[in-house]
C-alpha cells in the first residue's frame, strides 16, 4: 500500500472523529444558565396577596325578571365576611335594558352582598346613558335582582339640555311599561343651554 493510499484510509477514520467531538463540544460546553427564579411580582403587589384571600378579574352576571341584562366586572375582588361584605376596585357595570338602550357604570371601589341582591359602588361613579347623559355621584346603592338604584347624596349630570345638580336620584323601572327612569329630587337645578337640540 502507497503512502497517498495509507493517509486517505487515515483521514476516513480521523474526519468523522474529529466532526464528533466537535459536535460533542456543543452541548457539552454551554454557557452558565441562571437558576435563580425572578417572580414576576413587585414586593408590594406579593405583600398585599399574603395579607388574605383575593380574586383576580372577577365577572359577575345575571339577568332581571323584565329581561334586562346585568354585568359587573372589576379589576380585583376581596371575598368577604360574616360582619363585612366582599369588596372590589376599579369596578365597571353594563346594563343592556330590555326594551333598548344601555346604561353604563364605573367607580372606584365597589362591594356585593349576595345574601340581600344588593351592591354598592363608591369613590367617583359615573353613570352614563345611551341618550348622552352623564351622571357623577360619590355613592350609588343598587340592587341585583332588578334594575334600580338611588344615590343618598349629591349629584351633577350633564346631558342634551345642560348642567343639572341636584340632591339625589333614583333609578327604577316602575313604570308601567317598564322604561327605566332617572328621578332627581332634593334641590334640582338644571342650567339650561340654548345650544343644544330640545327633546
Amino acid at each position: 500500500m502507497d503512502s497517498h493510499s495509507r493517509a486517505v484510509a487515515y483521514l476516513k477514520v480521523l474526519m468523522p472523529l474529529a466532526a464528533l467531538a466537535l459536535m460533542s463540544t456543543l452541548f457539552l460546553i454551554s454557557r452558565g444558565s441562571n437558576t435563580e427564579a425572578v417572580i414576576p411580582f413587585a414586593q408590594k403587589e406579593i405583600e398585599d396577596r399574603m395579607k388574605g384571600q383575593q380574586v383576580t378579574a372577577p365577572f359577575f352576571s345575571g339577568t332581571t325578571a323584565q329581561g334586562d341584562e346585568i354585568m359587573v366586572s372589576a379589576a380585583l375582588a376581596r371575598p368577604g365576611g360574616a360582619d363585612a361584605p366582599a369588596v372590589a376596585s376599579e369596578v365597571s357595570a353594563n346594563f343592556r335594558l330590555a326594551r333598548g338602550g344601555r346604561i353604563t357604570l364605573a367607580s372606584q371601589t365597589g362591594s356585593i352582598q349576595p345574601g340581600q341582591a344588593t351592591a354598592e359602588f363608591t369613590g367617583g361613579v359615573t353613570i352614563t346613558s345611551t341618550q348622552g347623559l352623564i351622571v357623577e355621584t360619590e355613592t350609588l346603592n343598587a340592587a341585583l335582582d332588578g334594575l334600580e338604584a338611588s344615590s343618598p347624596g349629591p349629584v351633577q349630570a350633564t346631558g342634551p339640555l345642560g348642567r343639572l345638580t341636584a340632591g339625589n336620584m333614583r333609578i327604577s323601572s316602575e313604570s308601567e311599561d317598564g322604561t327605566v327612569h332617572m328621578l332627581f329630587k332634593n334641590g334640582v337645578k338644571l342650567i339650561y343651554d340654548p345650544q343644544q337640540p330640545e327633546r
